[in-house]
């Protein structure tokens, strides 16, 4: 993909740091939660750089597999995997709202289902050789940690530390996010 020259220049200029901490992601049962996905998503385009979707809070990794699950039809019922995730990173960025107005993404929009915006300013800090990145969450008062797996090298970390099975219809419906 090509990258917006601007863009690269506005991204470099912010602050990269590492980050060490526990992080959740949600996933179906059986799969591996380490594994990142190709398949496109709100920060990378389909079939660019392998991402890792996580959150700083359990409620903002349920929140996101409540969003898309419920509007797949037939909406499926099984219980979802909750992983806790040890990661250590050496070159996040990190965005508040203000920094994703000031790059392009209107914020009435942000909430979309991968904007191209968002997936165009994912891509170019991964070509900024960043390894993660932190912005705010679409679906739940938080921020969410999304990993470029393919720029960790040894000084990294990604371990799963616990796995629980969570009810995701219950838990969504618990707190507002499916009314049927």
């Amino acid at each position: 993909m090509p990258h917006d020259p601007d863009l690269l220049e506005r991204l470099d200029w912010l602050p990269k740091e590492s980050f060490a901490g526990e992080v959740f992601r949600a996933t179906r049962q059986n799969l591996d939660p380490l594994v990142p996905s190709t398949s496109g998503g709100r920060w990378m385009p389909r079939d660019e750089a392998p991402i890792l979707y996580t959150s700083l809070q359990r409620e903002g990794a349920l929140a996101e597999i409540v969003f898309h699950w419920s509007q797949l039809t037939p909406m499926p019922t099984r219980p979802v995997e909750l992983h806790t995730l040890a990661v250590l990173t050496r070159r996040t960025l990190k965005l508040v709202r203000a920094d994703l107005a000031a790059l392009g993404m209107p914020l009435a929009e942000y909430g979309r289902v991968n904007p191209e915006r968002t997936q165009q300013i994912g891509a170019a800090i991964d070509h900024l050789g960043c390894d993660g990145l932190i912005a705010p969450s679409a679906r739940w008062p938080c921020d969410n940690l999304m990993l470029f797996t393919q720029r960790f090298g040894a000084d990294n970390k990604l371990e799963t530390r616990a796995s629980e099975e969570v009810a995701w219809v219950e838990w969504g419906r618990a707190n507002g996010l499916i009314s049927h």
